[in-house]
């Protein structure tokens, strides 16, 4: 008796050979960007500092000296937002790496 003969049998192979083949030619999905934070303006502007004139006086000193005490303020607390914006943009990769590590 002769034993039944399938024909898909041959072409299994073939076909399993293309499926790979035209899979191998897509590039592999790329992961979204992790999120980025802006940096306030004031923090990306050089601070300025108050100069004595060319023929200075006792009172443009003083002057000078509260004025140039009141940028230096205002420098260290543009200095401290951009810190803060870097440890908050840090902190918001490290959360979506963990999430994202997380599906897979």
């Amino acid at each position: 008796m002769l034993m039944p003969t399938f024909p898909w049998r041959r072409a299994g192979p073939p076909v399993c050979a293309l499926m790979i083949a035209s899979c191998a030619g897509y590039p592999p999905p790329s992961a979204p960007a992790p999120p980025r934070l802006t940096l306030p303006e004031v923090a990306t502007l050089p601070c300025p500092l108050a100069r004595l004139p060319d023929s200075p006086t006792e009172a443009d000193l003083e002057a000078v000296y509260m004025q140039r005490g009141g940028d230096l303020v205002a420098c260290d607390a543009a200095r401290q937002l951009a810190v803060d914006t870097l440890v908050a943009e840090r902190a918001l990769q490290d959360r979506w790496r963990k999430a994202r590590d997380g599906r897979r």
